[in-house]
C-alpha cells in the first residue's frame, strides 16, 4: 500500500477512534487496517496510536501528524475529483444527511437507483432527526424538513411542500372526544415534536382565522416515526407528514383531526455548504433526487 493510501487508512481510523470502524468505513478487514498503520508507523518511527480495551486514540505524536497531513489528503482527493469532473466522469464520495424517517421510507427507493446509475459515487447517508451542522461536520449536503433557514451561511433548494395532518387513533377519539375547534386541543394530551428550540407550537389556518397551540402533553419526541407510533397506541394527538402517516390513514388506524385546518407550511430542501459552484457529483444527485421526490408528491 502507498504512503497516501496509508495516511487515508490512519486518518480514517483517528477520525473513528476504531480500527473496526474504519475497516468499516474504507471497506477493509481489520487486519489490513492494522498492518497498514504498524508499517505507517515503522516507517515514520515512532507511534501514532495508542490501543486501549476501548477505543483507539492518538499519541501527542499523532496528532500533531494528523494535523499535518489531514488538508494534504482533503486537497488530493478534492484534486482527483476536479480532474475527473472536468471529464464529465462523476464520482467521489458524496456524505448525505437526512432525517431518520424520511431516510428510512423514501432514500432506498432513490438510492438504489441513483447507485445503479452512478456506481462510482459512494454515498454515505448519516440519519439523524436533530439539526446537523453540514460545514462544521463536513457533509456535501443535507435532505431537510423545515421551514425556511435561519442559518444564512448555507446554499438551500426547495423541492416540494410537506403536507401534515393532525392525527389520533380512532380508540383515543372515542374516549376522549374529537376537538371540533382548535380551542378545544386543550382538554387533550398533544404529542410535541421536541427540537433544539424546545416543544412544538402548532400553528392552526382555516382561510383568515388563526390559531397557534403549544403541543403539550405526557409525551413528546424528535421522530415523527415514535410519534406515530404513540398515537396508534392512543396516547394522544400529534402533528404529523403525511408520507409517514399514509398507510395508517387509508386503514383506518388514524383519523385526521380538525381536517378543515391546515398547519403552517414546511418543505422538503436541500441544504449545502456555500460551494462558488456545486460540485459534480453533489449537483447530479441533486438533480435525481429532486426528479424522484417529485414523481411521488406530495410526500
Amino acid at each position: 500500500m502507498g504512503e497516501l493510501e496509508s495516511i487515508r487508512v490512519f486518518l480514517a481510523v483517528a477520525a473513528q477512534q476504531s480500527f473496526a470502524g474504519a475497516a468499516r468505513q474504507l471497506g477493509m478487514t481489520p487486519a489490513s487496517v492494522t498492518r497498514t498503520i504498524a508499517a505507517l508507523e515503522a516507517q515514520l518511527g515512532v507511534q501514532l496510536l495508542v490501543r486501549t480495551t476501548r477505543q483507539v486514540s492518538l499519541t501527542s505524536a499523532g496528532a500533531v501528524y494528523a494535523e499535518r497531513v489531514t488538508p494534504l489528503a482533503k486537497g488530493l482527493a478534492e484534486a482527483a475529483d476536479e480532474t475527473r469532473e472536468a471529464q464529465g466522469i462523476v464520482s467521489g464520495r458524496l456524505r448525505i444527511s437526512a432525517p431518520l424517517s424520511l431516510g428510512v421510507k423514501v432514500l432506498p427507493a432513490v438510492l438504489s437507483q441513483f447507485g445503479a446509475l452512478y456506481p462510482q459515487i459512494h454515498v454515505d447517508v448519516s440519519l439523524s432527526d436533530r439539526f446537523v451542522d453540514i460545514v462544521e461536520e463536513d457533509y456535501d449536503l443535507a435532505i431537510r424538513i423545515s421551514g425556511p433557514p435561519n442559518d444564512k451561511s448555507t446554499i438551500w433548494r426547495k423541492i416540494c411542500r410537506v403536507p401534515r395532518l393532525l392525527v389520533a387513533s380512532q380508540e383515543y377519539l372515542r374516549a376522549r372526544g374529537t376537538p371540533q375547534q382548535p380551542e378545544d386541543l386543550d382538554g387533550h394530551d398533544c404529542l410535541g415534536h421536541r427540537n433544539d428550540s424546545g416543544n412544538e407550537v402548532w400553528q392552526l389556518f382555516n382561510g383568515k382565522r388563526q390559531h397557534s397551540h403549544k403541543a403539550e402533553g405526557s409525551l413528546s419526541a424528535n421522530n415523527g416515526d415514535l410519534l406515530a407510533a404513540l398515537v396508534l397506541h392512543h396516547r394522544g394527538i400529534a402533528s404529523l407528514p403525511r408520507f409517514i402517516i399514509e398507510a395508517d390513514l387509508a386503514a383506518g388506524r388514524m383519523a385526521a383531526v380538525l381536517p378543515d385546518w391546515s398547519t403552517a407550511e414546511i418543505w422538503l430542501t436541500l441544504y449545502y455548504p456555500p460551494y462558488e459552484q456545486l460540485p459534480l457529483r453533489v449537483a447530479t444527485f441533486s438533480d435525481f433526487f429532486e426528479t424522484h421526490v417529485n414523481k411521488i408528491c406530495p410526500l
